[in-house]
């Protein structure tokens, strides 16, 4: 960092990418940062996550962390929650998943069963 036009830059990039946390309405796509699920490699799923919203300008979409899911061995996990409580589980999600996901169940509200839970039991 060479100024302080240049850390002002990088502040607004992260204070736009913390307001997708902020929607009580939204859509929330929720991701296990627990120890598992970053071993996994949940930080570049959740960084492909918040790229591709922020590209596609969805609004009352949110984007948080929690802890363990609870089901170690299909890390990285994503919840998609909808406003009615309505809930998809992904597992073994990777960034170019996470982009499909985006593409297809947040823009067209199409599920991506094969990369759901119930497809991986």
């Amino acid at each position: 960092m060479k100024s302080l036009a240049e850390l002002e830059a990088i502040r607004q990039k992260m204070a736009s990418n913390v307001s997708m946390r902020k929607d009580d309405h939204a859509t929330r796509v929720v991701i296990g940062m627990a120890t598992c699920g970053i071993a996994a490699g949940a930080r570049p799923v959740m960084s492909a996550f918040i790229e591709e919203i922020g590209k596609r300008n969805l609004e009352h979409v949110s984007v948080v962390q929690t802890g363990c899911i609870g089901v170690c061995r299909l890390e990285p996990i994503v919840e998609i929650v909808n406003p009615d409580g309505e809930k998809v589980t992904y597992v073994k999600m990777t960034p170019e998943k996470a982009r499909q996901v985006v593409a297809e169940h947040l823009v067209n509200g199409r599920p991506i069963n094969e990369y759901t839970i119930g497809a991986a039991e």
